[in-house]
């Protein structure tokens, strides 16, 4: 047994992070090194968010990451709400839906591939994975698809009432899964074999090392709501003089949130530790939906600002397919090469229909 060590990389990142941002707005050039800042804290926060996590143990490991990850990107949300106004209505709806179709379509896919790639077939727990997709389509369809069905309000809004209890009901049902996950049926989100890869079999971090990258990790999280505020009309600027839909925003926001934890899915699905990926990627789309819709659901009837929660056409038949392909690639408890393939192919036609409408 042996301790991981502590790249200097990440607390050198939160500090370099929270220097960057005195000359945030200096625009130029500079815009380049606070996204790069920016980059940095990400990394950094889900780094340490992994060491708390090896030191609390699964279940609890991999809820630890997925909630990092949305804290995240609930603050860019905000914060790019606040600072664009009535005029950003749409986007959480685009960032929540980014989140899904990459994490179930993209990190899935990739995981499912590159696992079956090296060990030709790996297995899972159902029972864990079944509830995980349950919970992801209830909180999906109430969130994303249902606002187009309502009548109380034109278009794809809920009415203030609408929107409270569909923010509350979405928290509550998050809740009652994390219970679930590592309570009351916590067996079920466990490995059932021990990991091969050396991550795996190293020691716990120590006390004191889990509450120095607690610290680093609200630093980090600090850093990256800062600096993702400053650059968020660099971002719609660059995307508006592309001549890309304003979506692509919402995209980019959620592959900058997940890129790290993406990493860390598939390098347990090369260890052959296929139930950790999908614990990682399960979890982090039910904390994203589950956690996002109720904090911009408060902030939007705080600010008394509209929010466009339902999908397009095209967006809820991706949205229905996906969910009706996890379903069935994951309700066998084997994987191999194709379900990995469909995942991805599904992926692909969301980017292309993003940026070609």
């Amino acid at each position: 047994m042996h301790r991981l060590p502590r790249p200097h990389w990440t607390w050198v990142a939160p500090l370099v992070a929270w220097a960057v941002m005195a000359g945030a707005g200096l625009g130029g050039l500079f815009n380049l090194i606070v996204a790069a800042a920016l980059v940095g804290a990400v990394l950094a926060a889900v780094h340490h968010a992994e060491v708390v996590a090896h030191r609390v143990g699964e279940p609890f490991g991999t809820l630890v990451l997925a909630v990092a990850v949305t804290v995240i990107e609930v603050a860019l949300i905000v914060s790019l709400m606040v600072a664009g106004g009535p005029e950003e209505q749409a986007l959480a709806r685009d960032t929540v839906f980014a989140a899904v179709m990459i994490i179930l379509n993209g990190i899935v896919g990739i995981c499912l591939l590159v696992g079956a790639l090296r060990h030709r077939e790996q297995t899972f727990g159902q029972a864990g994975v079944s509830a995980s997709l349950a919970t992801i389509a209830a909180l999906a369809i109430l969130a994303l698809v249902l606002p187009n069905y309502t009548v109380s309000t034109a278009g794809p809004t809920y009415s203030g009432g609408q929107l409270a209890f569909v923010g509350l009901v979405s928290l509550v049902l998050y809740l009652v899964f994390v219970l679930v996950q590592t309570v009351r049926h916590r067996d079920y989100f466990l490995p059932a074999t021990a990991a091969l890869d050396e991550d795996a079999h190293a020691a716990a971090p120590s006390n004191a090392a889990a509450m120095t990258s607690l610290v680093l990790l609200v630093a980090s999280l600090g850093a990256v709501v800062l600096l993702a505020k400053a650059l968020a009309p660099v971002m719609k600027a660059a995307v508006k003089s592309a001549g890309a839909p304003e979506a692509v925003v919402g995209v980019a926001i959620a592959a900058l949130v997940l890129l790290p934890e993406s990493l860390a899915a598939v390098r347990a699905a090369r260890a052959n530790r296929l139930q950790t990926s999908l614990n990682l990627a399960l979890g982090s789309a039910l904390a994203s939906i589950g956690l996002t819709i109720p904090t911009v659901a408060a902030v939007s009837l705080v600010m008394g600002w509209p929010l466009a929660l339902g999908l397009d056409a095209k967006s809820m038949v991706l949205l229905v397919l996906t969910l009706i392909v996890a379903t069935l690639s994951l309700g066998a408890g084997r994987t191999t090469v194709l379900q990995g393939a469909v995942h991805l192919v599904i992926f692909a036609v969301y980017l292309f229909t993003t940026v070609a409408p």
